[in-house]
């Protein structure tokens, strides 16, 4: 039956929303729809969670559930919704608890079990609700979809998760160091993003790297949040004091175990300079093992990116459309690729590291090092592009790391044919440092025919004395095809600042150090890179 429930969307919205279908490129809309605003959705605490009903006004298709912390007023969120609407889904908007209205404190994690599981009971309570829903959403709002996994309804149907992780625990501190970048940097927009309207948190977004770039830099680091946070995001500190994953102040934004419980499809698009793109991984991996037969698409992009494709592959997951399988985008002139699955079936290509910066197909000479530095935390390694959350992120050009004194390299001769490498990288070292506490990144570069460099993959670890020799360390999954002509570069060095912390070299928690010192590294013979071609 048709409805008319709610108002119209404003002319601005419609305005934007036509204007982002022709952009993107979408189908026209196929209904008229409205909106009814504020409704208070309650939660077992007596907390009310403010929620937006987009109805569309010829027959829905079904319902989709989107459970979101920025915002459900601003132009991207109306114009998303209103997509969805407009193909004929009615959609539920929510703004989690302590944001935009809604009540409680916001602790980035915390409550999305509980809270998603109670929104689902009050739409079985709706006259509109038919009995069945979907969600979608990136990022966060990816995150509050495995939150709903962790006891899945029998009303959802399936979920389209972008670019999201599972495991907060696992996006800060994977490396051993923690993701300084990425932690502050969200803590602060989303501490400030009810600050005026769109306008205002557009500019905060171009301006984040300069109003960042001294706290990022304060010693002892826990300095940092206090300049710039001011209080508004109490949860960055416990973030940066908690570098053990197990923890039990992780465990409630830990959802690994919402990956053994889920039974219905699911699609799972992210980006190969996506931050969560090994968290994505890994959720495909465990669904497919299970049987579960997820898909999986991996775009070009950095996190966010991609928004014609995702909001397209959404649609048609929601419609019925769901072929199987893994659909990849080949870096390098590659383009679009299906496989049966991920990793798929390859064979190594061992390069060595050798002397004199160069990479070989033949092992290095016995005997001396072939390459030292030393690592300087006053003066850090600078990160130049690479899974980020903000800019400056993604593919860049980062030739001016080679002529750092800091970073060594090791370059080959060019390639008579293109070499794709399709799975994941491993780099093994032979490593020492004179401290033991210690960093080391590593990043394969493609060196073109005028002498420029352009990442393409990067690993990062952190060192204590007694550690694995020699360090063996996979580096990002990729899907890159190698130019003729072009040289493939290995780049390592103490650090990556301030995508990660700097290590203090001093064996004290990153947080509370306040004495910093340099690290001399080696590399020694028999390193070597291990490709999957």
């Amino acid at each position: 039956m048709a409805t008319t429930h709610g108002t119209r969307p404003g002319r601005i919205v419609q305005f934007a929303t036509r204007v982002a279908r022709g952009r993107l490129g979408l189908s026209r809309p196929r209904t008229d729809y409205r909106v009814s605003r504020d409704l208070a959705v309650p939660m077992r605490d007596g907390a009310r969670l403010l929620t937006d009903l987009y109805t569309p006004v010829a027959e829905p298709e079904g319902t989709v559930l989107i459970r979101t912390p920025y915002g459900r007023a601003n132009l991207p969120a109306t114009v998303t919704a209103g997509i969805y609407a407009g193909h004929g889904y009615r959609v539920v908007m929510q703004s989690v608890r302590g944001t935009f209205g809604s009540d409680g404190r916001f602790e980035p994690g915390a409550a999305e079990a509980e809270d998603a599981a109670d929104t689902v009971a009050w739409m079985r309570s709706q006259p509109w609700f038919d009995g069945q829903f979907a969600t979608v959403g990136s990022s966060y709002l990816g995150f509050t979809q495995w939150a709903l996994l962790v006891d899945p309804p029998p009303e959802l149907s399936t979920s389209v998760i972008g670019m999201a992780p599972h495991d907060f625990a696992e996006s800060g501190w994977s490396t051993g160091a923690f993701a300084l970048a990425d932690f502050l940097t969200w803590s602060y927009q989303v501490a400030r993003q009810e600050d005026g309207g769109t306008l205002r948190t557009v500019l905060r977004m171009i301006t984040v790297p300069w109003r960042l770039k001294r706290p990022l830099r304060a010693v002892p680091l826990r300095d940092a949040g206090a300049k710039i946070l001011k209080g508004r995001a109490p949860w960055h500190e416990s973030w940066l004091r908690t570098p053990d994953r197990s923890d039990p102040y992780w465990r409630p934004s830990r959802l690994g175990h919402a990956l053994q419980r889920v039974t219905t499809p699911v699609l799972l698009v992210t980006g190969w300079q996506d931050v969560f793109l090994t968290q994505t991984l890994d959720q495909y991996r465990q669904l497919a093992d299970r049987g579960v037969e997820p898909a999986l698409v991996i775009g070009p992009w950095s996190h966010g990116d991609g928004g014609g494709d995702v909001l397209r592959d959404s649609l048609r997951w929601l419609d019925g459309e769901r072929p199987g399988g893994v659909r990849v985008y080949v870096t390098g002139g590659g383009g679009w690729r299906q496989l049966p699955s991920w990793p798929p079936p390859a064979s190594p290509r061992v390069l060595y590291l050798r002397p004199r910066a160069r990479l070989g197909a033949d092992p290095a000479p016995g005997g001396a090092a072939v390459a030292r530095f030393v690592y300087d935390p006053e003066d850090p390694t600078p990160t130049i592009g690479g899974r980020l959350l903000f800019t400056p992120r993604g593919y860049r050009d980062d030739t001016a790391l080679a002529g750092r004194a800091d970073v060594v390299t090791f370059t080959g001769t060019p390639l008579d044919e293109p070499l794709e490498v399709i799975g994941v990288p491993r780099i093994e070292l032979a490593h020492r440092t004179d401290t033991g506490w210690a960093d080391v990144w590593v990043r394969i570069s493609e060196v073109g025919a005028d002498g420029r460099s352009r990442n393409v993959s990067d690993g990062y670890i952190s060192r204590a004395p007694g550690g694995e020799d020699p360090l063996a360390l996979d580096l990002d999954p990729i899907a890159h095809r190698f130019r003729a002509g072009a040289r493939i570069r290995i780049s390592i060095a103490g650090g990556s600042h301030p995508r990660f912390a700097r290590n203090p070299g001093t064996g004290e928690p990153v947080w509370s150090a306040s004495r910093l010192l340099r690290a001399t590294h080696e590399i020694g013979p028999g390193s070597r890179l291990i490709l999957p071609q």
